[in-house]
């Protein structure tokens, strides 16, 4: 708040016309001076970017009386995040359904759930999960005390020029995040890179989860066992879904999500604050 106080009001020292970004997606309260900073810059901004859209509702709710545009800071570029040329991604009803994570092994992530989950399929399934957190030891020890540890692959973090590989091996990628008092998904940028590289996506229904995915994926309501299984089960069954789902959701990121429309949406904010000036 304060370092927006102090950009907005150099704006205003020179003419110009400021503008501000916020993710905060939770509603939290701020002691004076801070919370005198945040109406100030509230009343100084015409237009604000938010990135999601709970922070939208929160600036809102919050006083903010100017236009809200919600524009994701996050984009891919498509010809990185890619299907393969190769591959088919979900091959066939008799391979393995292949179920990936790729994020922090931390409670609120949900990787307990996801083991939960898959402990229940019937059929051939492998589960690939890729991250680094303090959750890491008791997710290797539920593995095995649900006795699938050997159908379970531990990765370390991958570097991001290796996720495109990553999720090429990948039939759906799962983002199985649970909120908590302090915290809630506020993108997931895993979901639009699995997306641009044609790999269903599967999530729970967390904070901006349901936003990015749209009808180019599945949801389930967050912390559901029952449901999530359900979901993979589903998928397990009927490897066409996967296809048509992840087309889709490779369609999805071209029209919203490449690191050029977050760019052109930026412009038109800029370009509206322009005419104001």
């Amino acid at each position: 708040n304060a370092a927006t106080w102090h950009g907005l009001r150099a704006a205003r020292s020179i003419g110009a016309q400021g503008t501000f970004f916020t993710w905060q997606n939770l509603q939290r309260r701020y002691p004076p001076p801070f919370s005198w900073m945040e109406q100030r810059n509230y009343r100084a901004a015409p237009v604000a970017i938010a990135g999601n859209q709970d922070a939208a509702q929160v600036l809102t709710e919050k006083g903010y009386r100017g236009e809200i545009v919600v524009i994701p800071q996050f984009g891919v570029d498509p010809a990185i995040f890619s299907p393969a040329a190769d591959q088919d991604v979900c091959r066939t009803d008799e391979d393995p359904l292949v179920i990936g994570y790729a994020g922090g092994l931390l409670p609120e992530k949900g990787v307990d759930l996801l083991l939960r989950s898959c402990a229940k399929l019937r059929g051939e399934w492998q589960l690939r999960i890729a991250g680094q957190g303090d959750a890491r030891a008791s997710l290797i020890a539920l593995a095995e005390a649900l006795e699938i540890a050997q159908r379970v692959t531990l990765l370390d973090r991958v570097d991001s020029g290796e996720m495109p590989a990553f999720y090429r091996h990948l039939d759906v990628l799962v983002v199985p995040s649970r909120t908590t008092p302090r915290w809630k998904e506020q993108f997931g940028r895993v979901l639009i890179e699995a997306m641009a590289c044609e790999v269903m996506v599967l999530g729970s229904d967390s904070g901006e989860i349901p936003n990015v995915i749209g009808d180019a994926g599945l949801i389930f309501p967050e912390d559901d066992e029952v449901q999530l299984s359900a979901q993979l089960q589903r998928l397990l069954d009927d490897r066409g879904c996967c296809v048509e789902l992840g087309a889709r959701g490779r369609q999805r990121v071209l029209e919203q999500f490449t690191m050029a429309s977050v760019a052109v949406q930026t412009v038109d904010v800029y370009e509206k604050l322009l005419i104001r000036s």
